[in-house]
C-alpha cells in the first residue's frame, strides 16, 4: 500500500497532470486553481511534482529555450504508469471508504 501513498494535494496535481497530459508548472497551476476554485502556491505546486517525480508517478521533460523567457526551458510533466495505478488504488480505496459508509450514498 504505502507504494501508492497520495496526499490529497499530490493526487489533486496527479490528476491535474493526467488531463493535461503534458502540462508546465503554471498550467498546472492555472487548471487546478481554476477547476476547484482554490489557490495554489507555486512552491507547493513544485514541491509536490518533484516528490511524485522521486516516486516515479510523473516524469519530466525539458522544452525549447524560448526568448520570452530570457532563454529558460519549460519543464512539463506527463503522468506514468507508476502514477496511473496509484490514481487507481486511491479511487479505489476511497469508493470502499463511501460504500461502507452508512447513509451516505455516491451519485455520479
Amino acid at each position: 500500500m504505502k507504494k501508492y501513498h497520495l496526499g490529497e494535494f499530490e493526487e489533486i496535481v496527479l490528476l491535474t497532470v493526467s488531463i493535461l497530459e503534458n502540462g508546465y508548472g503554471v498550467s498546472i497551476k492555472k487548471d487546478i486553481e481554476k477547476r476547484l476554485s482554490r489557490t495554489v502556491s507555486m512552491g507547493a505546486l513544485q514541491t509536490a511534482l518533484r516528490r511524485m517525480e522521486s516516486k516515479g508517478f510523473v516524469k519530466s521533460t525539458l522544452g525549447e529555450a524560448t526568448a520570452e523567457r530570457g532563454g529558460k526551458r519549460k519543464r512539463f510533466f506527463s503522468i506514468t504508469a507508476h502514477g496511473k495505478k496509484a490514481l487507481t488504488y486511491t479511487m479505489n480505496v476511497r469508493l470502499q471508504l463511501w460504500n461502507a459508509s452508512p447513509g451516505l450514498s455516491l451519485e455520479i
